[in-house]
């Protein structure tokens, strides 16, 4: 069995987007004073899609969000020529070889988006090809089911808009969900004020049976982060998520030693390097990769072993078939993200719109079938005439 063709796709989404101003949170750009959509630079409506065909016909299919068009460059001109030819099921020296062929420009970031999305697409063709689902070949079953926590909850300044969503979760069984901070250090006292109604208002209404998880989205500084904390506490959160950006480890290490509310962090960290020096440094409570950034699967799972090993909690970004799969078969892995699709925002939400295949949850619980092989999920045909296809 070798690796044959590789075929990446750019779909880019020009159907309905909800407007900037109806859902905004605060990010990495609000410390500037740029006018405009600040969140604008993180909305991803821009989706690649890695087909790889073997020599027996069996297709693998990858994906990435990151910058997509140069992700697909990327792939084309250096990754695809690298794995031509190889037996998929040397995945591990296909990795090494793309990591370490590309290390001058593609340790982090879209480099190893671009790397990810390859070995997704690997770990597909594995499963098909023994005609089992990822999560058996990457250790098994571990949970019954995945229980899920719904991640919207963006600050719209609509108190009832906020508390009609956040209700409409509770009708649906979750039993854990996480909302986005509206404000940052510009903001001032007036903001912190806001941000710290925004979350009164949803305990309020859940109670103290459901986890509640509080999104900055890198959009705070040290400073600012030490000053809300002890504010946050009395309302019992399961984490604070990147209060701020990903190169600050000390900040995050200072914020973790206060011992007032778990700090979660790394979706803009990269391979089990990054996560080692995470790890070792106690700069997190909660890891929090995405499969599709961090160096596919081959690099996620050893991540896993490591957090296992330290005892801290791995719950992957933003949900998807990719992450489903490792969350079932890690006992490191206690639950998953999951994104509401009612409207189409920062991007996440086009994984359902090109895939089919992707579970919902039922109750706050979602299943993987252990007789559907590979990743479990098809291109789809449904929306394409909401995209534009880049060959």
């Amino acid at each position: 069995m070798k690796i044959k063709h590789i075929r990446t796709r750019v779909f880019e989404w020009k159907g309905k987007v909800v407007p900037p101003q109806a859902h905004f949170c605060t990010n990495a750009v609000d410390i500037l004073y740029e006018r405009g959509d600040a969140m604008g630079s993180f909305r991803f409506h821009g989706w690649l899609v890695v087909e790889i065909e073997c020599d027996d016909g069996t297709v693998g299919i990858g994906n990435c969000a990151l910058a997509p068009r140069v992700a697909k460059q990327i792939i084309d001109e250096y990754l695809a020529p690298i794995a031509i030819g190889e037996d998929p099921f040397d995945n591990e020296y296909i990795w090494q070889k793309m990591y370490r062929r590309t290390l001058a420009w593609g340790r982090k970031g879209i480099g190893m988006a671009a790397i990810s999305a390859v070995d997704i697409a690997l770990w597909d063709i594995m499963g098909k090809a023994v005609k089992k689902p990822v999560f058996k070949l990457l250790g098994g079953r571990t949970k019954e089911k995945i229980w899920c926590y719904a991640s919207k909850l963006y600050n719209n300044d609509d108190r009832d808009a906020f508390l009609g969503e956040a209700q409409g979760y509770l009708e649906d069984g979750f039993t854990a969900m996480k909302m986005r901070f509206g404000y940052g250090p510009k903001d001032g006292p007036k903001g912190m004020a806001k941000n710290i109604e925004q979350v009164r208002l949803l305990r309020e209404l859940v109670g103290d049976e459901v986890d509640i998880m509080l999104e900055c989205y890198m959009g705070w500084t040290l400073e600012y982060a030490r000053r809300m904390l002890p504010r946050l506490a009395e309302f019992n959160p399961r984490w604070i998520e990147e209060p701020v950006i990903g190169d600050d480890v000390e900040g995050y290490q200072e914020l973790k030693k206060m011992n007032i509310i778990p700090v979660s962090g790394g979706e803009h960290e990269f391979t089990s390097y990054g996560f080692k020096d995470l790890l070792e440094r106690r700069a997190v409570d909660v890891i929090q990769y995405d499969t599709n950034r961090v160096g596919g699967i081959t690099a996620a799972r050893k991540i896993n072993a490591m957090a296992e090993a330290w005892s801290v909690p791995v719950i992957p970004h933003a949900g998807q078939m990719h992450n489903y799969h490792l969350t079932m078969a890690s006992t490191a892995s206690p639950m998953s993200e999951f994104f509401p699709v009612f409207d189409v925002e920062v991007g996440n939400e086009l994984f359902y719109y090109i895939f089919d295949g992707e579970p919902r949850p039922e109750k706050g619980y979602l299943q993987l079938s252990d007789d559907t092989p590979g990743l479990g999920i098809t291109l789809s045909d449904k929306h394409l005439s909401d995209f534009t296809i880049i060959e």
